[in-house]
């Protein structure tokens, strides 16, 4: 936390003290994510589902067919990485390739039924496991939170657009 004074809730921060309020931000984001994923993981382990194969399931349930750089992109992951979670989801037969009439050589990914199954049986027991949790959070608080959250997901998004050409890539 900072000393300093901070102004009204109306005005943009100035960088300095922006950079030490989204620090804070980061200190709690961090071990928050890393506990959903041990989460998720424990949770699903028994079912084969790892938390990269739980995500390409969940974008493929959302948005329907979609090549690997698409997932990749997504998530802001390697086409590499990606390509393993999708293959480990093909080997349970959770999703197919089926031609991608745009582009030859980067087949469509589909969720099979079994694929569907599999991704609305983990966000149910997910969702009944938020559901739990303590708090007395605003619908307003959820929507400043992801509206925060998108604006930071979009200001790196531009940081490593900028960077692209020194060598920086996408994650894992």
């Amino acid at each position: 936390m900072t000393d300093t004074p901070r102004p009204a809730p109306a005005d943009p921060l100035p960088p300095e003290q922006l950079a030490d309020r989204l620090m804070e931000v980061f200190a709690l984001v961090g071990p928050l994510y890393r506990r959903v994923q041990r989460k998720i993981e424990q949770d699903n382990a028994a079912r084969g589902v790892s938390v990269g194969v739980r995500a390409v399931l969940d974008l493929l349930h959302t948005h329907g067919d979609l090549t690997v750089p698409q997932l990749g992109r997504l998530q802001s992951l390697s086409r590499q990485f990606v390509q393993r979670m999708t293959n480990d989801a093909a080997a349970h037969a959770w999703v197919t390739t089926a031609p991608n009439p745009a582009h030859q050589r980067s087949p469509l990914i589909h969720l099979t039924p079994a694929g569907r199954a599999t991704i609305e049986a983990i966000t149910t027991r997910e969702k009944a496991m938020l559901a739990e949790l303590p708090g007395d959070l605003t619908d307003a608080e959820i929507d400043a939170c992801l509206r925060v959250l998108g604006r930071l997901v979009d200001g790196f998004a531009e940081i490593e657009q900028g960077t692209e050409g020194s060598g920086s890539g996408a994650a894992r």
